[in-house]
């Protein structure tokens, strides 16, 4: 589905937004067709109540906003080790392996093995230091070690603080994923201790 067709948009909307154009839909129909093709004509919203019932299934289950910054707040008190271990937690829930890299390789902190048994590798650079913005540097240096070592792909985790435009646009043109926002808020969730 495309990011900004109609669907997807409602999906991102709160629930009874499609709700909303459901009804409006019913009315049009209802005020500008013969009674007799009022059903048929309104039978055309059922594929956007069924996104409607969809996006209230997927809010009802999303963890509350005070969860989240509960957790974000804790990542980001944690020393590096509980920090890593936390992102382990988590990738390893999702059924992949990972190894911390020797502190040497600086540019990356954790090599990822996808869990779909193709044994590619994602090298991460776990950034969970403050920054006013993250610049280009960090993201050249995952690109050469990743080139370096050969894994598949890189991905920056950006806990604190925001990335530059010049960075965002050095990692889409390089293959490199940035792991921020509701993404890393959903990892930081799945990584907790007890879940």
């Amino acid at each position: 589905m495309a990011p900004n067709s109609g669907f997807a948009v409602l999906l991102r909307s709160p629930w009874w937004v499609s709700f909303a154009v459901v009804g409006a839909i019913v009315l049009a129909c209802a005020a500008l067709l013969p009674s007799h093709l009022v059903p048929f004509a309104a039978a055309g919203a059922l594929p956007i109540a069924v996104i409607g019932c969809i996006a209230a299934w997927r809010q009802w289950r999303a963890p509350s906003a005070a969860r989240v910054e509960a957790a974000r707040a804790a990542a980001a008190a944690m020393p590096w080790r509980g920090f890593q271990a936390l992102l382990t937690r988590a990738w390893t829930a999702e059924g992949h392996g990972v190894q911390p890299l020797p502190q040497g390789a600086q540019a990356a902190d954790l090599r990822l093995v996808r869990g779909d048994g193709s044994g590619q590798s994602v090298l991460v650079a776990a950034r969970r230091y403050k920054a006013a913005s993250h610049g280009v540097e960090p993201l050249r240096a995952l690109h050469a070690l990743v080139q370096g070592q050969g894994a598949q792909a890189g991905t920056y985790v950006v806990l604190q603080g925001s990335v530059s435009d010049a960075a965002r646009q050095f990692a889409a043109a390089h293959g490199l994923a940035l792991l921020e926002g509701a993404a890393l808020d959903a990892l930081l969730l799945k990584g907790q201790p007890g879940r």
